[in-house]
């Protein structure tokens, strides 16, 4: 939908940093020129870009972003600010983890089953001047029915059946954001000692080796391998007969992941922490 909806120029600007940036890249050179203008696959997506030292295309319809990347653990610590060129940026595994100053961007995507809601549902947070736009070569007209931000926009998001339960779940987590946790800088402040208690306690040991560089560290997912891929297998395996699941990393990057989104709470991180210190001490 994006470079349907903004590519007007028939080009726009990629930063590669992880698996959904790159698939965001290959979905666009259907419609146009997906310009790769920085990358960091030279070290398996271990760090961000430096976004003020990249030269943009001034031409480009957009700049596209994905601003956390799961698989990899890594964050964006600032966007790009290019006069002119509106930035686009895939939020969904970050939404709502902290403020979001929305003036720096053009659009806002993201998937709600992250942070929000069951999967099943998108939102999008587009500026108004960049609507009825289209993809250089065709006319707003041609653009499929349900892939136009306005069609939906005109319809208040029900031009087909609506998601009603994840719409449902959305305003419940909305309320629990705003009346119970405080605000999005209360969720921000949880979410960083969350990960501080990971963090620190990966830096404090040699067993295990966290990859990302430091400054880009992801606060929503932390990766990290033991000394071999074996030990990697039987840390799994034990971690899931204690109850803490879904840590095996994904298969491109191997070892392990510890998603702690908003809705983890500090206790399942500590539980983690003890785990990995008791699982080191067998094994080290």
């Amino acid at each position: 939908m994006v470079p349907l909806n903004f590519m007007t120029t028939g080009t726009a600007d990629y930063l590669v940093t992880g698996n959904f940036s790159k698939k965001a890249a290959e979905e666009a050179a259907k419609f146009g020129t997906a310009r790769i203008a920085a990358s960091s696959k030279d070290k398996n997506f271990t760090y961000i870009p430096d976004v003020k030292a990249i030269e943009y295309d001034p031409n480009a319809s957009y700049i596209h972003i994905c601003q956390n990347n799961t698989i990899f653990g890594t964050t964006f610590v600032d966007v790009p600010q290019v006069e002119g060129i509106p930035l686009v940026a895939d939020m969904s595994s970050m939404i709502f983890s902290e403020p979001t100053d929305v003036s720096k961007y053009g659009c806002i995507y993201f998937g709600v089953q992250k942070n929000v809601a069951p999967a099943g549902m998108a939102v999008a947070i587009i500026r108004e001047d960049l609507l009825g736009k289209c993809a250089k070569g065709m006319t707003p007209d041609k653009i499929p029915t349900m892939m136009n931000y306005t069609t939906l926009l005109n319809a208040d998001s029900m031009y087909n059946t609506p998601p009603c339960w994840c719409i449902y779940m959305t305003g419940l987590v909305m309320d629990y954001l705003e009346q119970e946790v405080g605000g999005l800088e209360e969720m921000k402040k949880r979410n960083e000692a969350k990960a501080k208690i990971l963090y620190d306690y990966l830096d404090g040991q040699d067993f295990y080796t966290n990859p990302v560089e430091k400054p880009y560290r992801s606060r929503m997912n932390v990766t990290f391998t033991s000394p071999t891929q074996e030990l990697d297998k039987a840390f799994c395996a034990k971690a899931t007969a204690e109850g803490l699941l879904n840590l095996k990393g994904h298969r491109l990057v191997g070892g392990m992941r510890a998603s702690i989104y908003n809705a983890m709470p500090e206790a399942g991180v500590r539980k983690l922490v003890d785990f990995m210190e008791a699982f080191r001490k067998e094994n080290a």
